[in-house]
């Protein structure tokens, strides 16, 4: 535990509105008035209870990782079964798309790149996140789809493991393969005897050789500092299920004290730094997400960030989502997306340079797009630059079922 605090400490601490102004950043009003130490409140890590015994079953059961003993109620044959379809999926992941994505990536990144991390629409990609910056020490995914219980597989029966871990090898396969979930497939996420979402992310520790070292729940207070739940607040939210964050999504059958996570990962070899990722159950449409409120006011406490996104259904398009696209334009400082990522103009104004790869003629939401205009400037932004290769699919194929990559950074060290 003492190990963990000074890890958490040195990488939650901040300094608030101070810190942002020496980056050369933009902070909400409110956020630095209202509550200028939000940042420090976010040092208690270690509070509140913590799900290591079963997120580490989790892991031995679901990520075929790690050597949790399996309790009386899960027959080991059922779980073998499902490793030896598991590992062949994150062999191919490894030895074929990692080995094509990860030195490409690893060129486009710059040295003295921020090691937090902030990926909206993320949904379960940890594994997307580890892949493009697998450095971070800290990383927060958004989305609509909630982390998941991690109780529920202490008292499983075979038949619902067995059925639960059929259901994993579907939805995880896929995206193993083709690195990205659809939405019907995250919505059924919120449904199971396992957490789906948290599935997702071990399977990715797996897969990038990682361990978990501890999970926790919180909220976020209206100050954007972090309240982990403890073991009474936990029960006493056991009838409280949770609620979708979107009218047409999954309804979750779990209580909201488990939407928001903290998972704290390390090395399997124990030799590295505790790191922390965090994944917040949050609509990010400009109607729920207030622009003084505690999502952003969070993301604001994280400083200067690296960002991503990719297969996030154009949402950065649409105007509706403008707080969100607002707030990384103020302080990413570097992002790697597929076209689904800010519009170039946007971009340009805010004083980024953009670099292409591969080819985009067109997003492939076809009629649906929620811009022609902002679909335009994608297109006349790759026909104005020159054409550079791009071997692995990044999100989104376009219209014409070409991968495609877009960086856009600072211009100090803006080289292709």
């Amino acid at each position: 535990m003492a190990e963990r605090q000074k890890e958490l400490g040195a990488l939650n601490m901040r300094k608030g509105s101070a810190h942002a102004a020496r980056a050369g950043l933009l902070l909400p009003a409110l956020c630095i008035l209202l509550f200028p130490n939000r940042a420090a409140a976010q040092a208690d890590g270690a509070t509140g209870e913590d799900f290591s015994t079963e997120v580490r079953l989790l892991y031995r059961v679901v990520a075929c990782s790690g050597n949790a003993a399996l309790p009386a109620n899960l027959d080991p044959k059922i779980i073998d079964r499902h490793c030896q379809t598991l590992k062949v999926q994150m062999d191919r992941y490894r030895h074929g798309y990692l080995a094509r994505a990860k030195p490409f990536l690893a060129a486009l990144r710059p040295k003295d790149l921020p090691d937090t991390v902030v990926y909206p629409f993320g949904g379960g990609d940890l594994l997307a996140a580890l892949t493009t910056y697998p450095d971070a020490r800290r990383i927060t995914t958004l989305s609509l789809e909630l982390a998941g219980d991690p109780r529920r597989i202490m008292k499983m029966d075979n038949q619902q493991l067995d059925d639960s871990l059929t259901v994993v090898d579907r939805h995880i396969g896929w995206l193993l393969a083709a690195n990205d979930s659809t939405s019907e497939t995250l919505m059924s996420s919120q449904q199971g005897d396992l957490p789906g979402q948290l599935s997702y992310f071990l399977v990715a520790l797996a897969v990038h050789g990682f361990e978990p070292v501890d999970l926790r729940y919180f909220r976020i207070e209206p100050d954007g500092s972090l309240h982990y739940y403890t073991a009474e607040e936990v029960a006493a939210m056991e009838n409280r299920i949770a609620a979708a964050r979107h009218g047409k999504w999954t309804s979750p059958d779990f209580s909201e004290a488990f939407a928001n996570s903290e998972l704290t990962f390390r090395p399997i070899k124990g030799d590295g730094p505790l790191r922390i990722h965090r994944h917040i159950g949050a609509n990010l449409r400009n109607d729920s997400l207030r622009k003084d409120g505690p999502v952003l006011c969070y993301l604001q406490s994280q400083g200067r960030v690296a960002a991503m996104t990719k297969a996030a259904s154009y949402c950065l398009w649409n105007p509706l989502f403008s707080r969100i696209r607002d707030y990384l334009l103020n302080n990413m400082v570097f992002m790697i997306s597929d076209g689904t990522g800010i519009p170039p103009d946007e971009a340009r104004k805010a004083g980024f340079v953009l670099i292409t790869y591969g080819s985009f003629q067109g997003a492939m939401c076809f009629d649906d797009c929620p811009s022609d205009d902002v679909n335009d400037q994608f297109k006349d932004l790759w026909a104005s630059e020159p054409q550079r290769k791009l071997n692995f699919r990044y999100g989104y194929v376009d219209a014409k079922g070409s991968a495609h990559l877009l960086v856009t950074r600072r211009p100090s060290d803006a080289t292709p």
